[in-house]
């Protein structure tokens, strides 16, 4: 098969590697559209030579091991968690397999993930799919921002900040608008990103740089993963506020505890989702209850995805870019 590989700095490199085999419990799916997430941009340049990144994929299934073929028939549509879990533990039974201590990652540096014409994925953490393959890589940051409303107690007549246009941000700007949230401002610097806002269920773009954030918010959700942004969700928050933090922030970000101290808020990190949000992302897209294919900027090919890859490190205009291998 062909796939996109790490290579030295960060980049990516397409070229021929063996066919993946699905072991026990595993479907061996054609890759049909795989979204290039910020946390790929970020782990590259922490990686050896060699891995294959991509875990927001949707395809169909091509093989299936023995114990689960009669549930997955050749042909079948599919989305897939980027984990594999033991099953046995006391995470896995939480129905949360990302937490599990034994789980096999796909696609940031474990097993070899989407950026490819077959991956291998868990069938115990895959949903039968029947939309478009370009709105079913779309399911897994819509069931992170399924995830960040749950941490965040998402209810309606909230006032909510959402600090990052990216799409993760946006879909937490989606659910809090399908909960009924009486006010969603979204914060990002990029004019590109703040364009079109209202589609995701803003009621207010703001530019950081020139802009008032507000105050005394409900709900604080950082999605952007750079040093200060825990303080400003601190600052934001209304006293008895609640701040979920998101990004991936690879430096130290020190923060004034006595703020968050004396206004009694509380502070919150997720990541990931449940066995159960994934499947609701996929119901809600899949439905048409929740429209998000506005995420969608452009898409290219396998044989592009190295400039693409290469671009969107320094450029932070695009929402979601989708690889059709």
């Amino acid at each position: 098969m062909r796939a996109a590989t790490v290579v030295a700095g960060g980049g990516l490199t397409v070229g021929e590697l063996p066919d993946p085999t699905p072991g026990p419990g595993q479907l061996l799916v054609r890759v049909r559209a795989c979204g290039i997430c910020g946390s790929d941009l970020k782990t590259a340049g922490l990686l050896p030579d060699g891995p294959v990144l991509g875990h927001e994929m949707a395809g169909e299934v091509v093989a299936a091991a023995p114990d689960v073929a009669a549930d997955w028939p050749v042909g079948s549509g599919v989305v897939s968690m980027p984990v594999r879990g033991c099953q046995s533990c006391a995470d896995c039974a939480a129905d949360d397999p990302a937490r599990c201590s034994t789980a096999a990652l796909l696609g940031v540096g474990g097993d070899a993930g989407a950026f490819a014409e077959l991956v291998a994925v868990s069938a115990a953490e895959s949903v039968p799919w029947s939309g478009t393959f370009e709105l079913g890589a779309l399911v897994e940051p819509v069931a992170v921002g399924l995830h960040l409303a749950e941490a965040a107690g998402l209810r309606a007549g909230q006032r909510v900040l959402v600090v990052g246009a990216g799409p993760v941000g946006l879909a937490v700007a989606m659910w809090a608008a399908h909960r009924g949230a009486a006010e969603v401002v979204v914060s990002d610097p990029s004019p590109d990103r703040r364009r079109d806002l209202a589609h995701f269920g803003a009621t207010r773009a703001v530019d950081p740089a020139v802009d008032d954030l507000g105050t005394a918010y409900d709900v604080v959700v950082e999605c952007v993963g750079l040093p200060g942004m825990v303080d400003l969700a601190i600052n934001a928050l209304r006293p008895r506020g609640r701040a979920v933090i998101a990004g991936v922030c690879m430096e130290a970000d020190p923060f004034w505890p006595v703020v968050a101290v004396t206004k009694d808020v509380t502070l919150a990190f997720a990541s990931y989702y449940t066995r159960a949000e994934f499947a609701e992302a996929a119901r809600v897209l899949a439905t048409g209850e929740l429209d998000a294919s506005a995420l969608v900027t452009r898409t290219v090919s396998l044989d592009e995805l190295p400039e693409a890859f290469a671009r969107l490190r320094t450029d932070k205009d695009e929402r979601k870019v989708l690889v059709l291998p």
